[in-house]
């Protein structure tokens, strides 16, 4: 669901916030571990935020959902334009872990289902074929 902000180029911090569909303490934390950079305060009134500062944030959430860390977030963001070849071979490592996990997850699944299979064929038993694996052995 995206937001219909209109085009702005400065922007309050709840402005800001609004616009990349986070909120204010998000922004403020990004501002704290160097994700995003804090304006400088004018001498009146509030600081101001570009339009990069909300496609940095933008790009974070987007990265965020690709499974990168904040740390990983911050190291592309480090590598920038131009580093192509140092980007993808960082994607590439994403997706072998993401593989990885998928892989774990089934396997997850898979002795879960032999469980569940465990406990319907023993119906009428005093104990729970579930119960008595997770009691009687490492998975």
């Amino acid at each position: 669901m995206s937001r219909s902000i209109p085009y702005e180029s400065e922007f309050t911090i709840g402005r800001l916030a609004t616009a990349a569909g986070v909120n204010v303490e998000t922004v403020r934390y990004y501002q704290r571990i160097g994700l995003i950079d804090e304006p400088t305060k004018p001498a009146h009134g509030f600081r101001k935020y570009s339009n990069e500062a909300l496609e940095h944030i933008k790009f974070i959430k987007r990265a965020q959902q690709l499974g990168f860390s904040l740390q990983e977030i911050a190291d592309l963001l480090e590598l920038g334009d131009g580093h192509c070849r140092d980007v993808r071979i960082r994607a590439e490592q994403k997706s072998d872990k993401i593989a990885k996990q998928i892989r774990d997850l089934q396997a997850l699944q898979d002795t879960l289902n032999q469980l569940i299979r465990a406990c319907h064929s023993g119906k009428g038993k005093q104990k729970c074929p579930i119960v008595e694996t997770l009691l009687a052995q490492d998975i």
